[in-house]
């Protein structure tokens, strides 16, 4: 089994920085892939960023591209998301999900594991 464990949200105003952590206990070795996901009020949930827990290499939606960067420790277990110049439409519950799939995905069911999300409002 893995736990995820998120953290770092809260209240912000518009434009300035907030970074999420999401510390990975468990059966850590088996995980390849990791991602951070949102949902605001009324809405589907829907895919921020992900990373291979192996090579680093990130992926990220349209949204997001150029002012959030994802980031791992391995040795720390721990994945966090660097959210720059927030708005006020990132607004939103933000979770963390591992799989071990290899393969960086958008898609929510290939994500077998979640932690229980941490909120993020960001005023005007």
């Amino acid at each position: 089994q893995v736990q995820l464990v998120e953290s770092g949200g809260g209240l912000v105003q518009a434009g300035v920085s907030l970074r999420l952590s999401c510390a990975v206990s468990g059966r850590t070795v088996s995980i390849y892939r990791m991602g951070w996901f949102r949902q605001a009020p009324g809405l589907e949930r829907e895919f921020v960023a992900a990373i291979s827990r192996r090579t680093g290499t990130p992926y990220y939606a349209d949204l997001v591209k150029g002012r959030f960067t994802i980031s791992r420790d391995n040795a720390k277990n721990t994945v966090w998301l660097q959210m720059n110049s927030l708005k006020p439409e990132d607004t939103a519950v933000y979770y963390c999900a591992a799989d071990t799939g290899s393969i960086l995905s958008r898609r929510e069911v290939q994500y077998e594991y979640w932690g229980q999300g941490t909120q993020v409002t960001v005023s005007s």
